[in-house]
């Protein structure tokens, strides 16, 4: 798909021209929660809620090789941008800003795992950096070394989806938004043994 979301939001723009806008996006072939923002003030709020970190994020990923070591922890590592055949990339650096992964496996294999993911903070390709620093790239991460095919099991996309979002809301409160896993996704996890 060549459209991006940000230009399929003018389908809903108002008659003054005013259009919803995107507060939180996601990488090219990640699935789940989205946040878009009907006012300008809302995206001001919104967006300063995620600069704050006052959103929970969970994340769902299949990695590689089986489960992490140890099957849950922190990934302190910082990250930083650079270039790599003229594309942005992201990479551990000491120089870097501050990053920061909770990780849980939920099931494994020996060749694969599901993990759930909680980033504290929302760097560029954090979760497919930091996995794949530990060992564990994401399935269908070419850019940061995930296999297209595990145990005989060809990867359709990269596997990582949003499964949920908890964040302030304008008018007081919080809102908590869920994004069932997509089925090709939930094909992979069960053609390679991570469905319960």
């Amino acid at each position: 798909m060549s459209e991006s979301l940000e230009g399929m939001l003018a389908a809903f723009a108002k008659s003054n021209g005013k259009r919803p806008r995107l507060v939180h996006r996601l990488d090219r072939e990640t699935s789940g929660v989205i946040v878009v923002a009907r006012t300008k003030p809302a995206a001001a709020f919104l967006s300063q809620a995620f600069a704050e970190r006052r959103v929970e994020k969970r994340y769902l990923a299949i990695v590689c090789g089986g489960a992490p070591a140890p099957p849950h922890g922190v990934i302190d590592l910082a990250l930083r941008k650079t270039k790599r055949d003229g594309v942005d990339v992201m990479q551990v650096s000491p120089q870097g800003l501050v990053a920061l992964t909770r990780y849980e496996t939920v099931a494994a294999t020996p060749h694969a795992a599901l993990v759930s993911l909680d980033p504290e903070t929302g760097r560029m390709h954090q979760l497919r950096v930091h996995l794949a620093a530990i060992g564990r790239p994401i399935a269908g991460d070419g850019k940061y070394g995930g296999l297209f095919s595990i145990a005989g099991n060809q990867t359709p996309r990269l596997l990582l989806h949003a499964a949920a979002l908890r964040i302030p809301h304008p008018d007081g409160g919080e809102r908590r938004f869920e994004a069932p896993a997509p089925e090709d996704f939930m094909r992979a996890a069960a053609a390679l043994g991570l469905a319960g």
